[in-house]
């Protein structure tokens, strides 16, 4: 106990140190924080509901576009890391996005996924959902993301993604 309560105090001691020498780089420290964990929760436009499925949660047409995209990609198999890679450059040009954006889409789209128990549910879960948050161009650029990570020829399982994008979106 007295090792714990040494450590404290040096540790302690260290950051009063600092902030006495330098006040202003010390608030700045404090306030870029506090802004942080503020604004994390924002950042992705997602919000956790009570008794809700976390796919309910997404304000953001681009999040579920972006999970979309993941779950197409695993319909059949496990994705390379070109078909990843191919992903993450897809969000960046398609949804203007920057670098650090698309990463945690990706994650989040993954996470999403997951939470649907599979990338067939998932596509049909996320497509009704994006529906409700549509502006209009949604089926367009969903489109333009997936029929080049699609490759050459459809899979019977991406055809019936496809399908059910459709009837959720309700395209003609």
């Amino acid at each position: 106990m007295p090792i714990v309560i040494l450590i404290l105090s040096a540790v302690g001691g260290a950051i009063w140190w600092w902030i006495r020498n330098n006040p202003r780089e010390a608030l700045d420290t404090a306030q870029d924080v506090a802004t942080t964990i503020k604004n994390a929760p924002r950042k992705l436009a997602f919000r956790r509901v009570a008794n809700a499925h976390p796919v309910e949660g997404i304000d953001d047409e681009r999040i579920a576009l972006c999970a979309i995209a993941q779950a197409f990609i695993e319909l059949d198999d496990l994705p390379t890391a070109e078909l990843r890679q191919r992903l993450h450059v897809l969000l960046r040009s398609k949804l203007r996005c920057s670098e650090e954006e698309a990463q945690e889409m990706e994650v989040l789209g993954r996470w999403l996924m997951t939470q649907c128990n599979g990338p067939a549910n998932a596509v049909m879960r996320l497509g009704r959902r994006l529906k409700k948050i549509d502006t209009g161009q949604s089926w367009d650029r969903l489109q333009e993301m997936l029929m080049p990570l699609a490759g050459e020829q459809l899979s019977q399982s991406q055809i019936t993604a496809i399908e059910d994008l459709k009837s959720a979106l309700r395209v003609k």
